[in-house]
């Protein structure tokens, strides 16, 4: 038996004929031999091993709807007994006292959590870099894996473990997904604990799966959704109303041919596979400020109560200018009613709204934190403009792979909105293209050459 997916690493502990022990120790022995991609920030090789043996001796293995699976959680939720760095120097190095409700929830399915994963300074930025140490592309060294997830895809798409933990604030499961060649969901508000810093920047930030297929992020989505029924993956009850929009949400963005061809050929094929395929243009808002200053302040508030001189430079004027949007009184809740209320009548028409996923190639991997606020700022509006609305309205949405970039070599990917409670929908969806066009599951051996 293959034991390639999480679903595959599950049935098999069940079964028992695999000990989580063996599973979990070759999930370290991966980890360690891919030191080179900077994906991880702390390793419990130990520790999930002890896991791992004590989960052995249990005699309800077959009731463990994640029995023995090898997990990563991303260094920005509580693991007991560990720092949670958030990719700061300027949080605690002190042991966390206790698990984020999520993590909670996978260690009582049956889940070894093996370590955390890097992310940028307070999780704020679309490349994973800071202080810790820069992660990479696998599928291309020279590139960034994105982020703020990038540590958790990075580790995902190089084969170490099937499928992480992420988490989604303006785009961090879906940029790092589309990056990598993964599956990655942002739920709906509220449909998974969020509990992410001061207040889930303003409710904008979610938690969520990276998987290199949709049945093994449905699994792990369904025990951080407690929804036991969502574990299996739905056929379409019927074919869909689509609407395709390649406009980009800003004047200033322009998208890359590769990324648009990416969105016109799996129009096609689901138009082909007799789905109700219209090209639209989606109304974005013409002001993206009061999406900018409820990142600023939702950055401001996670800083609240750490030393200001030890932030990155990048993250101390984006905090200063959350300070200002609060202080006067920028935040508005009719903002996010307006664009809710314009993408309610949109949907009116269709199920499902498809977009590019992102406009351009991963930038550099780089030491970005050591970069300008205006660099990072424009690199990240140039290269990942079509997340964040989904964020301000809290709406679910789904990076699905689009293939391979035959002049890059790197994957692509679209993005899928629906509307409140469409998780279900989504899954379904991308199970679909799964289908009618198979992606590489993890990337090749890695290059050392640059992508244009």
């Amino acid at each position: 038996m293959s034991l390639d997916t999480a679903t595959e690493i599950v049935a098999a502990v069940q079964a028992g004929t695999i000990s989580p022990v063996a599973v979990v120790r070759a999930a370290l022995d991966r980890a360690e031999a891919r030191a080179d991609l900077g994906a991880f920030q702390q390793l419990f090789a130990d520790e999930a091993l002890a896991e791992a043996a004590a989960l052995a001796a249990r005699t309800d293995l077959a009731s463990l709807p994640l029995a023995g699976l090898p997990i990563l959680i991303k260094d920005n939720m509580p693991v007991v007994g560990h720092p949670m760095r958030d990719g700061s120097q300027a949080t605690s190095a002190e042991p966390s006292q206790h698990d984020h409700e999520v993590v909670r929830r996978l260690r009582e399915a049956g889940a070894i959590i093996i370590g955390t994963t890097r992310v940028p300074e307070l999780c704020i930025w679309a490349s994973t870099d800071s202080e810790f140490g820069l992660t990479r592309n696998p599928w291309n060294l020279e590139r960034t894996p994105g982020g703020s997830s990038g540590g958790s895809a990075a580790a995902v798409a190089a084969g170490v473990v099937p499928v992480a933990h992420a988490n989604d604030g303006m785009g961090s499961i879906r940029i790092p997904a589309a990056n990598t060649g993964l599956f990655g969901i942002k739920p709906g508000r509220g449909v998974i604990p969020a509990d992410l810093g001061f207040d889930s920047w303003g409710g904008m930030a979610e938690n969520g799966p990276v998987a290199t297929t949709v049945a093994d992020a449905a699994l792990v989505f369904s025990v951080m959704a407690a929804s036991p029924q969502m574990a299996q993956v739905q056929q379409l009850p019927s074919k869909l109303h689509i609407a395709v929009s390649e406009a980009t949400p800003s004047f200033l963005v322009r998208l890359h041919p590769r990324w648009r061809r990416a969105l016109t050929e799996t129009a096609d094929a689901l138009r082909a596979d007799g789905h109700t395929v219209v090209e639209v243009r989606f109304p974005y808002p013409a002001n993206p400020l009061p999406m900018f200053v409820r990142w600023f302040a939702g950055t401001a508030d996670d800083a609240r109560e750490l030393e200001f001189d030890r932030l990155e430079p990048r993250t101390r004027r984006h905090v200063k200018l959350g300070w200002t949007a609060k202080r006067r009184g920028w935040i508005r809740q009719r903002d996010a009613d307006a664009l809710d209320a314009t993408a309610r009548e949109f949907f009116a028409e269709y199920d499902i709204l498809l977009t590019p996923m992102l406009a351009r190639t991963a930038p550099v991997a780089a030491q970005w934190h050591r970069r300008s606020w205006l660099k990072n700022i424009w690199s990240n509006m140039q290269y990942a403009p079509y997340a964040a609305p989904w964020n301000m309205v809290g709406w679910p949405a789904a990076s699905i792979p689009a293939g391979i970039d035959e002049e890059t070599g790197m994957p692509v990917a679209v993005q899928a909105v629906a509307e409140p409670g469409g998780e279900t929908i989504l899954f379904a969806l991308a199970a679909e293209l799964e289908r009618l066009r198979p992606w590489p599951r993890t990337a090749p051996t890695p290059v050392s050459g640059d992508a244009p």
